[in-house]
């Protein structure tokens, strides 16, 4: 019998994971965490009231993508199948979840599991070298759980922010090392592009990145850069509340459009569709977007995602910022599927409901502009 695990069944759990693992093994304080958590899925093979092996899933909020986090058999139990059947109920509660893409992390020499995986549709995407504490490397697999949706993905490279304030500056070097597979993004790109594009200050700390800055910084660097605002007013200025820094904000507001005036950047008022995002992407452009948080990391902050595909129901996007202390790797912001509805539902920010987006293209500097 397989079923949803109970916190009752913590000992078991743990019994089995040490017998299945001699290293990087979960401990009992945090799979009894995971066993209360709301956005995980801890299902186990019971027979004759001995647990043999469990799965564990990891969901990640406002997206239809779940990561396999683990699945671990009894050494007792072993060849019968009971892997197998735990994937196979694993990524039926995933699409009971509405998530769509299933991914993972393996032990490159863990050659049974790879099989078992490869058997269930997964395919190979990526590797991690020194993953394991004992330096090993780790395969990164994924499969669509829905057959028909098949997105077709342009190879945007990924890009992990270094600062919590620079998403903005990754965003837009993924963009351009797509279009530029020749360019070097490094640190240094990701803080040379934010002092360019910085507002100076936010809702607190450090100032995020605006459309007009980012797009400036793209224009210079030989791209061409089309801006979609709903408004003309100063973004990000209704979050703070000192007239100081509000000051501030609309005095950069200013310096950056009296740059873009005489720039050639085309600077369009009004809503940029999910369609209308489509077609350009179509043509080879690369949208990034700007979002609120707050449905996916529950904070109501400006984030910039840079769009890597579409299919009729879901975008998909590269979101750079990876939530390291929650466990997560960039397997969790590679290529995530969001629902069309949430995608259009997230796209905005603030009470103003303010609305962004940049479409960078190939520009003279590649002979194609």
């Amino acid at each position: 019998m397989i079923r949803e695990a109970r916190p009752t069944d913590l000992d078991a759990l743990i019994d089995v994971e040490n017998r299945s693992f001699e290293g990087d093994r979960l401990s009992r304080r945090n799979l009894g965490r995971l066993l209360k958590r709301g956005n995980s899925t801890v299902l186990v093979d019971e027979e004759g009231g001995r647990i043999r092996g469990y799965s564990l899933v990891l969901f990640r909020s406002g997206t239809s993508l779940c990561r396999l986090y683990s699945l671990a058999v009894d050494p007792d139990f072993r060849g019968l199948g009971v892997g197998a059947k735990l994937l196979e109920a694993a990524e039926a509660d995933a699409l009971e979840n509405e998530c769509v893409i299933m991914r993972l992390e393996v032990r490159a020499d863990n050659l049974g599991a790879i099989s078992l995986y490869k058997k269930r549709g997964y395919r190979q995407f990526g590797s991690v070298p020194d993953y394991y504490h004992d330096h090993s490397e780790a395969l990164r697999f994924e499969r669509n759980l829905v057959p028909h949706l098949r997105p077709d993905l342009v190879r945007v490279p990924f890009y992990r922010q270094t600062l919590a304030f620079s998403c903005g500056p990754a965003a837009l070097m993924m963009a351009m090392k797509a279009i530029d597979p020749g360019l070097e993004v490094d640190r240094k790109l990701e803080l040379r592009i934010w002092r360019e594009s910085t507002t100076i200050f936010m809702t607190s700390g450090h100032g995020g990145c605006g459309p007009f800055g980012l797009a400036l910084s793209a224009h210079r660097r030989g791209y061409d850069v089309d801006v979609y605002v709903n408004d003309a007013s100063v973004l990000f200025i209704d979050s703070v509340r000192d007239p100081h820094k509000k000051e501030v904000i609309r005095l950069v507001h200013e310096d950056q459009m009296e740059e873009i005036a005489g720039s050639g950047i085309e600077v369009h008022h009004g809503v940029l569709n999910i369609d209308e995002i489509r077609r350009k992407f179509s043509r080879g452009s690369i949208p990034i977007v700007l979002i609120s948080s707050y449905r996916i990391y529950h904070e109501k902050t400006p984030h910039w995602v840079v769009i890597t595909g579409s299919d009729d129901r879901y975008v998909y996007v590269h979101d750079s910022f990876v939530d390291t202390k929650a466990g997560r790797t960039d397997l969790d912001s590679i290529n995530l599927p969001i629902l069309i509805k949430d995608f259009e539902s997230m796209s905005r920010y603030g009470r103003a409901g303010q609305k962004a987006v940049l479409i960078i293209s190939p520009g003279a500097r590649d002979g194609r502009g």
